[in-house]
């Protein structure tokens, strides 16, 4: 989905979110989850509410049974805030929460050094269909297809600042449902809050492109705090 450019304004209760490091003892957030996949890596984007544009990001390893936190930052959300995945619309700058895979990486820098997540180079004619019609709907497409309205899709290399380094998030995407939504991805900041996906530092995401290993099955939860879209029940 296209990158938004609305400003996110942080609220207090986001600041204090951004700011919370779990204490001694305390149980680790993916201990406390439903489902994280079935591999040994996590990642979770975790938001105050639904209505919230900003949250935090962290990303996880397991390890001899236990979660163990390799790494936090600020992160970004939809300009309309989070909605259950299962129901989202496209076209509603509303990112999906649950718990999705991460297929593979792109970007319009060259992968980070470390990156063993399958990783494509953007070019020229690089697309990600978006458009509801076509038979490549919320996928990757490279020449853009006649079936496929450039209107209703992203030409990926026009994104400089957010697809520098990006991670397709797995949301409606085995078996797209068209209208569910399309182009849903981790990627770089741009000037504000997004039209859908998740988005992190720069440096967050070459960090987070280091750290995957595709024989970890990593898997990335988006949700909030609490209520129906709580993190903890994906």
């Amino acid at each position: 989905m296209r990158p938004g450019v609305v400003l996110a304004l942080v609220s207090a209760s986001s600041l204090a979110l951004l700011g919370l490091a779990p204490g001694p003892g305390t149980v680790p957030l993916p201990a406390r989850m439903a489902d994280t996949g079935g591999g040994t890596q996590l990642i979770t984007a975790q938001a105050p509410g639904t209505d919230a544009t900003s949250g935090t990001l962290s990303w996880w390893d397991l390890r001899d049974g236990q979660w163990v936190q390799a790494g936090t930052a600020p992160a970004r959300f939809g300009a309309n805030g989070l909605v259950e995945g299962a129901t989202r619309k496209q076209g509603t700058n509303t990112t999906p929460t649950g718990l999705y895979g991460l297929p593979f990486g792109f970007g319009i820098k060259a992968a980070p050094s470390g990156t063993s997540v399958k990783y494509l180079a953007v070019k020229d004619s690089s697309w990600w269909c978006e458009d509801t019609e076509s038979q490549s709907y919320n996928r990757w497409v490279e020449p853009l297809p006649d079936d496929c309205r450039a209107s209703e899709s992203e030409h990926l290399i026009s994104y400089t600042s957010q697809y520098a380094y990006t991670l397709v998030i797995g949301f409606n995407y085995d078996q797209p449902v068209r209208g569910l939504g399309a182009g849903i991805f981790l990627h770089v900041n741009g000037q504000g809050a997004t039209a859908g996906c998740v988005s992190v530092p720069e440096d967050t995401m070459q960090r987070i492109l280091a750290w995957a290993e595709p024989g970890k099955l990593p898997h990335v939860a988006i949700g909030t705090v609490d209520g129906a879209t709580a993190l903890t029940r994906y």
